[in-house]
């Protein structure tokens, strides 16, 4: 596995190094000491699902103190665009944004510290959606941004996405008073 930084401090692509052959291919999708090799020393309570059909948009998603989550997210079929936006008051990227496109073919992961926003939007019908999180779901915890606001101006490449009553009716950007702090 190959950590690889992105513009915004905290946030990486996970390469899993992958083994392929005219039988199929293998690769570890999670490996605690090889994260912790690559200075991601993370514990993981609960694992999620979600499969949808192209152009479904679910985001931007984020659980406040103390029940903050970070997220390691893959694609275990299809293909989707993974958005995570910077949170974290004091931030020198707050408000920044970075996407990446995960799918079954390139095996890429995506870490998602606590004090990011996360959403992402489907590429392709029947596509299934895996992450593992760092703490448990807490219904009064969960907050979200609108996934169009204009001041994030999130590039989605989708023009008119599904999405749920929650995502929505989200509030915008500047409304927003983050719980999270960042810490250098």
């Amino acid at each position: 596995m190959e950590r690889i930084k992105t513009e915004i401090p905290d946030l990486y692509v996970v390469e899993p190094r992958v083994f392929q052959d005219d039988r199929g291919y293998f690769f570890e999708s999670y490996n605690e000491y090889k994260l912790k090799e690559q200075g991601l020393d993370i514990k993981f309570v609960q694992d999620n699902e979600s499969k949808s059909q192209k152009h479904v948009l679910r985001g931007l998603h984020f659980q406040k103190p103390p029940f903050a989550q970070g997220k390691l997210v893959r694609v275990i079929k299809g293909k989707v665009l993974d958005v995570a936006v910077d949170i974290r008051q004091g931030s020198p990227t707050f408000g920044r944004y970075h996407a990446v496109e995960i799918s079954e073919e390139n095996k890429r992961m995506f870490w998602i510290p606590p004090g990011f926003a996360h959403g992402f939007v489907t590429l392709e019908n029947g596509t299934i959606f895996f992450y593992k999180c760092t703490d448990f779901y807490n219904k009064e915890s969960e907050g979200s941004i609108l996934w169009n606001d204009p001041e994030l101006n999130i590039q989605w490449g989708v023009d008119s996405p599904i999405l749920s009553e929650k995502d929505q009716n989200a509030q915008r950007f500047s409304q927003f008073d983050s719980p999270f702090i960042y810490k250098q």
